[in-house]
Order: structure tokens, then sequence, then C-alpha cells
């Protein structure tokens, strides 16, 4: 089973690479924008002429949420027309998508957790382009996994995670937003559950929501963070409601995980006992800076 990587070398495509040995069965292939860059078709087209795959997972996107306000047409650039030209290789080859998708294709004007049927109604340019992009894949193949997650972070890159724990060593005070609620996801548990849908063979193609159990605002997952790694008391930490950002964003976008714990009974763990559990693996492992 042979499995394409792109943009493997954000923080969901390192965990992916993280946990491929335990994989054994599975031949993964990883590129990164430099060595894949998805806006440009004939790239795609000559790995596929030396190589077949039989999923691609695309881990390849455009995430600054700010920037996308200011330059709308690179956000649609990659994580629309990029997307388009995947999905076009992929019928062409016969490969099937797994295609990351995100909470942001939603307006945020429920308050009970969305699911796979709601309607998306994106308020930002980055929501607006991912769902371009959903809908390209929607229109070219009858094959593909479109999984929406949420609030990723990991060990790796840049993430809301890694900022906290970093800012904790050098700041007394920090101001962190209650206005919006949704559900940190540890990047590690996005990837075990893609592998998991090559690994059991599903064939129940389509749309999925992904993320940790339960839901927090940005106070809250600043809080749990701050908790769990003992620096709490070491910091003054202050719930704002009138944090101002650029780009508008859902006031609530947790996501309902019924249909993948259902397919898949994969025991998605809570969001604060799965910065717990990273945490505890940093500290033994002395990685995270």
């Amino acid at each position: 089973m042979k499995i394409l990587v792109t943009g493997s070398s954000g923080q969901l495509g390192q965990c992916i690479q993280k946990i491929q040995r335990n994989y054994g069965a599975l031949d993964f292939y990883f590129t990164n924008s430099e060595e894949l860059n998805i806006t440009k078709k004939e790239q795609i087209q000559n790995l596929f002429s030396n190589k077949h795959f039989d999923f691609v997972i695309n881990c390849a996107a455009y995430t600054n949420v700010e920037q996308a306000e200011k330059e709308p047409k690179k956000a649609f650039w990659i994580n629309a027309e990029g997307v388009k030209n995947l999905s076009e290789v992929c019928h062409k080859e016969n490969s099937i998508l797994i295609h990351i998708s995100t909470d942001y294709v939603f307006d945020g004007e429920k308050d009970t957790p969305y699911t796979e049927e709601d309607i998306p109604n994106p308020i930002n340019e980055y929501g607006k382009s991912k769902l371009a992009g959903e809908q390209y894949i929607q229109q070219i193949l009858e094959k593909y996994f479109i999984i929406r997650t949420s609030w990723l972070y990991s060990e790796y890159g840049h993430n809301f995670f890694k900022t906290i724990l970093k800012k904790s060593e050098t700041e007394k005070e920090l101001m962190i937003t209650t206005s919006e609620i949704g559900t940190p996801t540890n990047a590690n548990d996005l990837a075990r559950f893609i592998v998991d849908l090559i690994v059991n063979n599903c064939e129940e193609y389509g749309i999925y929501h992904f993320s940790n159990l339960g839901e927090a605002t940005w106070y809250d997952f600043a809080e749990e963070i701050l908790r769990l790694s003992g620096k709490l008391e070491n910091i003054i930490l202050k719930k704002t409601d009138n944090y101002l950002t650029f780009a508008q964003r859902p006031k609530y976008s947790v996501l309902s995980r019924q249909k993948a714990n259902k397919i898949f009974n994969s025991n998605i763990p809570d969001w604060k006992e799965s910065i717990k559990k990273l945490i505890r693996f940093e500290k033994s492992n002395v990685k995270i800076k």
C-alpha cells in the first residue's frame, strides 16, 4: 500500500511521519512544498508518472487565517486550486484522496456541535478557500475522505500550545479570549485517525469530523496548558471577550464526532487528556522549545 503525504513539513505531516514505523505494511512517501507544489499540476503528474499511490493524504494548505484576509488569492490558489489539481490527478490515477479541512467552513451561529450534514457558511477568507477545496473534491472524485478538524496543536511547528508555553517563560501576564468556543485537537490523534482509515480499509467515503472530545474557549485551552505544565502559578492569566482580530471567526465551531466514532470506534480522547499525554511525552523527551 503506497501513500503520498503532501505538506509533510507541517505539524500534521510530521505527526504522521512519527507514527509511520508502527505501520510496517504501509509505504509512505513524504513531500514538502519545495519537493511538491500542489499548485503546479505538472509536478503532481510527473510524480505519479514515476510512482503509483493508493492513497494521497493532503496536508498541504495555506493556514494563516489572519493573512488570508489580506491575500485571499494566495489562500484560494493553495487551498482550492491546488486541491483541484490533486483531485484531478487522483481521479486519473484511481487514487483515494484524504484531505484535511477545517471547522472554519461554518459560521459559528449554532450552539450545538456541527455535523457533517450541516450546511457550511464560512465568514472569513480562509474558511471560504477551504470550502472551495472541498467542493472541488466532491465534484471530481467519488472516492475521497474530507476530514474537518479544529484548533490543531502538537509538539511541531507554530501553534497555540507551543506559543503559550513559550510566552510563559518570558511574560508575567497573558490576556486570552473567551469569545470563541471550539475543541483543541492534538495532531497526533488526528494522524492516528487518518492512518486508521487506510488500515481498516474503510470504504464509507465522504466527509468526517474529527477533533478531541469536549469543548473549550481559548482561555480554557491556555489555562489547561499552563496547569498541566506546572506553570499556572507563575503567570497571571486574564480573560477578555474583546480580543480584536483582522479575520472574523466563528463564535462556536465544535464538531460532532459521532460519525467517526460509529464507524471506527476510535476511542477519541478528551482534549484535556490529550494535552496531558503530550506534555508528559515532551517532558520525558525534552522537546518543547
